[in-house]
């Protein structure tokens, strides 16, 4: 197990001493049981090309968050597809784009 912190370890003694309580009804809880359910189906199988930059910039980004790097390209396509990652525009591309004149 990795290291926790003094709070991940309150956390943890709470939930083994049956201290925590979930706060959400058993309708809620069925509800999100087959959310997740849904999420983790992973059915399919994608072959894609990266550049060794990209990749290796991805495998350390998932070793930061402690997870395979697969994992995290799925996690990533998943909140990109469901609207909850959108890309944005970094404010010096912004910036550049506005200063370039427009032709007619």
């Amino acid at each position: 197990m990795s290291k926790l912190d003094p709070y991940e370890l309150e956390v943890l003694e709470a939930y083994e001493s049956g201290k925590l309580k979930p706060s959400a009804g058993s309708a809620e809880l069925q509800r999100l049981r087959a959310a997740a359910r849904t999420t983790a189906l992973k059915d399919k199988r994608v072959n894609i090309r990266l550049s060794s930059v990209d990749l290796l910039n991805i495998q350390a980004k998932a070793l930061e968050e402690g997870m395979p790097y697969q994992t995290l390209i799925a996690s990533v396509l998943h909140k990109y597809v469901t609207g909850k990652l959108s890309e944005t525009r970094p404010p010096a591309a912004v910036a550049k784009r506005r200063a370039t004149p427009r032709s007619s």
